[in-house]
């Protein structure tokens, strides 16, 4: 599943702090001023941390860059990787940086000890979902339990049915990716 350029909004637990995220083929992308207010850190710390990520070969410095030319721009702006946002965010010293790398362990201990992290909103979602599905199929055991169904009634019903199921197929096809 190829994401090609969604914005999400990423919101710091103080509430003070919300960073429009790009995501895109399937990784996080954040910007030097985005990390800057991201963790609450000045842009040298920020710069400086990124330089010594590339120089200590903890990562690759091409395939974890973009560099985007901003139209109306002289200067393109660079991009990095969700790896590099990870690994500035357990260098950098500040409150931030604290919160960060308490919800970053805490999602690596779910996938350590359970082989997964659960995302609680899509959860409840797909709960609601699967108890409209139910709802309904009770509806339709109810109307063809009661009445002979024409020809448009009973197609209507393999309508609904069907549309439910493409549903959960997709459902189900984004959870595994």
């Amino acid at each position: 599943m190829e994401n090609k350029g969604e914005v999400i909004i990423y919101q710091t637990v103080d509430g003070q702090t919300a960073i429009d995220v790009k995501l895109e083929n399937e990784t996080v992308w954040l910007t030097q001023a985005q990390m800057i207010e991201l963790f609450g850190r000045d842009q040298s710390v920020i710069s400086r941390h990124i330089r010594n990520i590339f120089k200590e070969k903890e990562l690759e410095e091409k395939s974890n860059m973009h560099i985007l030319h901003i139209a109306n721009s002289d200067k393109p702006v660079t991009s990095y990787s969700l790896d590099v946002i990870t690994s500035v965010g357990y260098r950098v010293k500040s409150p931030r940086g604290t919160q960060f790398r308490i919800w970053a362990n805490k999602i690596l201990k779910d996938y350590l000890i359970k082989g997964y992290a659960v995302n609680e909103k899509r959860l409840q979602e797909q709960s609601r979902q699967l108890e409209e599905l139910k709802h309904t199929v009770r509806l339709l055991a109810n109307v063809t339990g009661t009445k002979v169904l024409s020809t448009d009634e009973a197609s209507g019903l393999l309508k609904v049915i069907t549309d439910y199921t493409y549903a959960l197929d997709v459902l189900d096809q984004y959870d595994h990716y």
